[in-house]
């Protein structure tokens, strides 16, 4: 369950940081006005930095969770 949990955050983590970043945020290119340095959804940017922190909570869960069948 440790693990597994671990894995989940971690994935769900780089999910979302890529997804905001490769979809979501400014289409990459050339920009030739404003409106391609603008994002394609609002706070793209604070859902990469959500993806970023889930990676780092992972050690967290990986470090809090017990191990199974310690006592």
């Amino acid at each position: 369950m440790r693990i597994g949990l671990t894995v989940a955050t971690l994935l769900a983590g780089l999910a979302l940081a890529a997804v905001s970043y490769l979809a979501l945020a400014a289409p990459l290119g050339n920009p030739v006005n404003e409106a391609y340095s603008n994002p394609r959804v609002p706070f793209a940017a604070l859902l990469f930095v959500l993806g970023v922190a889930l990676v780092f909570l992972s050690a967290v869960v990986y470090e809090l969770l017990p191990e199974e069948g310690a006592r």
